[in-house]
């Protein structure tokens, strides 16, 4: 003897299945990593440095397996998604108040030429090209190294160029 499942329960606990799983779940599971994210402020959306990389692709990972996997219920997956959420929130949180874990957290922005010249040990540690830097040069109306005081490269990987 069959017993009828609850189609509330069978789609938040498991046991829905097919195309409108997929559509449910992916729209209940997208609306609430966007409340999610809303709610824990701009800092969770703002420029990624490593770690902010990892929470977004573990993110995304997440909401396609709530999607996709019909093993995994939609309850278990929200759960998951407002965890990382969470844990991103918490550590941002931390980082803003101790030195310590901001250390472990975030990189400093590291000087890669200064006045003309190349710092080419920084540069070798970070793996960065001359190109790279000629290319950012460019990029900011400059020709050459010596008509700025600086290159950096910041905590998001990107290139800034102080002029002189």
């Amino acid at each position: 003897m069959m017993t009828e499942i609850d189609p509330v329960q069978a789609v938040f606990f498991g046991g829905a299945s097919g195309v409108w799983r997929t559509i449910v779940f992916g729209i209940v599971a997208y609306v609430a990593l966007i409340a999610m994210l809303r709610l824990t402020g701009k800092r969770t959306l703002s420029k990624m440095n490593a770690f902010d990389l990892i929470v977004t692709v573990a993110l995304g990972s997440t909401l396609a397996s709530v999607m996709l996997n019909a093993s995994v219920p939609l309850v278990d997956g929200l759960l998951a998604l407002g965890l990382l959420v969470m844990l991103q929130f918490l550590i941002t949180w931390a980082s803003v108040r101790s030195a310590h874990v901001r250390a472990l957290v975030k990189s400093e922005p590291t000087l890669l030429a200064s006045d003309g010249n190349y710092h080419r040990e920084a540069m070798r540690h970070q793996r960065v090209l001359e190109d790279e830097i000629d290319a950012a040069l460019r990029e900011h109306g400059y020709d050459r190294l010596d008509e700025v005081r600086y290159v950096i490269l910041e905590n998001d990987g990107k290139l800034s160029v102080i002029a002189k």
